[in-house]
């Protein structure tokens, strides 16, 4: 089993921990997250230190003592720092637009495809083939990039897609024709 659950989590200066019951609100200079945790973990806050405590040690208090500590780990992250996930079109004539809050994708369809970003998830597009998308909750940025990452995923035989920086398409030969 992981022991990520033990690790002390070390609060960055103006970042501020607000615990009510279940509910864990940490506020910072991006913005503020909120999360409910579960009750079997005990979170003791003392001066900029966090940290997490199980009642015993049965497999599932492990897994969520663990995964507990990496959930609040990433909101403090997040509130401080933010997260920022790339993405780059390949393909001819494929491209990226933002018109407003909407983005517009070019990626070989009849129509354009149009989306809207959540609340809490900038998009950015400093390029025609090139989209980065943040925020604070890693979860959010990383659901709406794999979003528009399955608008058109990269396939094996031309590696046309939309795909993150710098992940690798495995190739396929295709047909030799002969």
């Amino acid at each position: 089993m992981s022991r990520i659950g033990n690790k002390v989590v070390v609060l960055p200066a103006g970042v501020e921990v607000k615990q009510e019951g279940n509910d864990v609100t940490v506020k910072g200079p991006k913005g503020e997250l909120t999360r409910t945790f579960s009750s079997d973990i005990t979170m003791n806050i003392e001066g900029n230190e966090v940290t997490f405590t199980r009642p015993n040690d049965s497999k599932e208090m492990k897994t969520i003592h663990g995964t507990t500590r990496a959930n609040f780990n990433n909101m403090v992250i997040g509130v401080s720092e933010g997260f920022k996930k790339g993405l780059e079109l390949i393909g001819v004539g494929y491209r990226a637009q933002l018109q407003g809050s909407k983005l517009v994708l070019n990626v070989g369809y009849s129509n354009p495809v149009e989306m809207n970003a959540p609340t809490g998830v900038t998009v950015e597009v400093p390029s025609n083939t090139s989209i980065v998308v943040s925020g604070t909750s890693k979860e959010m940025v990383g659901e709406f990039a794999a979003n528009i990452r399955g608008v058109r995923p990269p396939e094996p035989y031309k590696g046309k897609g939309i795909r993150y920086v710098g992940e690798f398409v495995r190739r396929k030969e295709g047909k030799t024709g002969k």
